[in-house]
């Protein structure tokens, strides 16, 4: 079982911070094709991204491929599906078709290496006006997707739309994700990354304000980015301890036929228990991931632990 709360972005084409990345505590690395990486160099660059996701790590490797519509990605998707890949970062996805397409490419190139078929990951992207209109076909697209991550630089840059400290301009597009997730039987969303990298205040609260609103983590740009945001989307001592209180509390009542108690002075009926019980297995299965040895691929089906 995996834990995604952290998602560290690495350019592909730096050998000293892709030797580095794999180290920080983030719960998966995608080392980087896309925007991070010149045209140039993009070709060249997928070699030696395959190579590194062979070495011993504790975390899950992804590859941000270049988007559907470029000339970069069916090259991309030959050369990276292999062994011990978790899984693809398809950026820019604007139809339930976009990813069907891809979805196809990697079971035939699974199928050719082969690899379990499904067993590669393909987390979208949506980061566009034109994706974002298609949000509901893309979550029940019934491909292999398990999750979608939002893109804020490139929605906001579409749209012309001003990214402020606040995100508050953000938040129908963060809501809408999870909306469409949970209403998709998806796992809740990733958030998108966060650029001023000197404001670090206002990073906590942008982490802070997507878990709020049910996403399961957030990507990230830098690796001071990394332990702040696995201690927000980490429920507190204290939360776990609540949590523990409502749960007993209330087996105890279910058990004598009551359906509804108080617990330190709060009301507690069937929704809050349920809430409970998923802050009780998230912190669970986040100290056993912490917990974990360094392993080739781990099984990509998470449980409901929002």
């Amino acid at each position: 079982m995996s834990i995604y709360r952290t998602f560290l972005f690495v350019p592909g084409n730096h050998a000293r911070r892709v030797e580095k990345c794999f180290s920080v505590g983030s719960d998966a690395v995608i080392l980087d094709l896309e925007d991070a990486v010149v045209n140039a160099e993009k070709p060249s660059t997928r070699a030696a991204i395959v190579a590194a996701l062979a070495q011993p790590r504790r975390c899950k490797g992804y590859v941000r491929i270049n988007a559907l519509g470029t000339e970069w990605c069916y090259g991309d998707l030959v050369a990276v599906i292999a062994r011990r890949v978790d899984g693809i970062a398809l950026p820019k996805v604007e139809s339930a078709s976009d990813l069907l397409t891809v979805d196809w490419l990697v079971r035939a190139l699974e199928k050719e290496q082969g690899l379990p078929s499904g067993g590669i990951d393909i987390m979208p992207i949506v980061e566009t006006a034109v994706g974002f209109s298609n949000l509901a076909a893309i979550a029940r697209s019934r491909t292999r997707v398990k999750r979608i991550a939002f893109g804020a630089g490139d929605f906001t840059a579409d749209l012309g739309m001003t990214w402020s400290d606040d995100e508050n301009e953000l938040l129908p597009y963060r809501t809408a994700l999870v909306v469409e997730s949970r209403a998709a039987g998806l796992e809740p969303p990733i958030d998108t990354v966060w650029v001023k990298l000197r404001d670090a205040d206002a990073f906590a609260r942008s982490a802070r304000s997507a878990r709020n609103l049910g996403f399961q983590g957030k990507m990230c740009i830098h690796p001071d980015q990394v332990p702040v945001v696995n201690d927000v989307f980490k429920p507190t001592d204290a939360e776990v301890a609540q949590a523990r209180r409502v749960a007993a509390a209330f087996a105890e009542a279910e058990a004598k036929g009551l359906g509804a108690i108080q617990v330190d002075g709060r009301f507690v009926d069937y929704p809050i228990v349920y809430h409970a019980r998923r802050v009780i297995a998230r912190a669970e299965l986040i100290a056993a991931a912490e917990a974990a040895p360094d392993l080739p691929n781990r099984p990509h089906g998470d449980p409901d632990v929002r």
